[in-house]
């Protein structure tokens, strides 16, 4: 297991030097009074990590993986293992790093405003995570990638109609007595939708011919 994490890793190392540069690009934009771009390493990481999908494609990966002794729902695992590590790094990265531009731009850190913000990035990322790999594990990364974009695409539209034309003003009074328990709520929510992707992408895994 903790093989098949490493080999999804080891298959990213040539983009450590993309990482680096949107560091240094994030804290110079950062320092300079820029837009806020601390989301974007991780979203990044998330592509990077469906990257790795092609080269399993490429070098007939899975057809090899299903003869280890639980090899399906063991390389699902570690994909999902892989990617969350990732994820976790680069906002563990980003965070520091908004720290340290916040102390420079106003001598002190606003805690709870990067922390909001770290949990909106661990949100999107994950939720990214959570809808596009079934679909990679069900149709292959080539066929995926139509599809993904479509389903991207309507979410975007769909939440542009709806902040544009409804009034939702309604839905936060109703959850406002929810607000002490937000982000315990969130997190138990980002902890579900990825446990339920997995556990599809396993089923189809286990399902799937080579």
């Amino acid at each position: 297991m903790i093989g098949l994490i490493k080999k999804d890793l080891a298959m990213i190392k040539s983009n450590w030097k993309l990482v680096g540069m949107l560091l240094v690009i994030y804290t110079v934009m950062g320092i300079f009074g820029e837009i806020d771009i601390s989301f974007l390493l991780p979203f990044i990481s998330v592509m990077i990590m469906i990257s790795t999908f092609s080269y399993d494609s490429y070098n007939h990966w899975d057809a090899y993986v299903v003869s280890f002794p639980h090899g399906r729902e063991n390389s699902v695992r570690a994909k999902y293992i892989a990617t969350i590590l990732l994820i976790l790094g680069t906002s563990f990265l980003t965070t520091l790093l908004s720290f340290m531009i916040s102390y420079i731009h106003t001598g002190m850190i606003p805690y709870e405003q990067i922390f909001y913000s770290l949990l909106g990035t661990l949100f999107g990322t994950l939720f990214v995570l959570s809808l596009m790999y079934p679909i990679i594990y069900k149709f292959g990364i080539e066929k995926a990638r139509i599809g993904i974009f479509i389903i991207v695409f309507g979410i975007v539209a769909l939440g542009s109609f709806m902040a544009q034309y409804l009034d939702l003003s309604f839905l936060a009074k109703s959850l406002s007595f929810l607000e002490n328990y937000f982000v315990l709520i969130f997190i138990s929510i980002m902890i579900l939708m990825s446990y339920v992707s997995y556990k599809i992408s396993e089923r189809i895994m286990r399902k799937k011919e080579f």
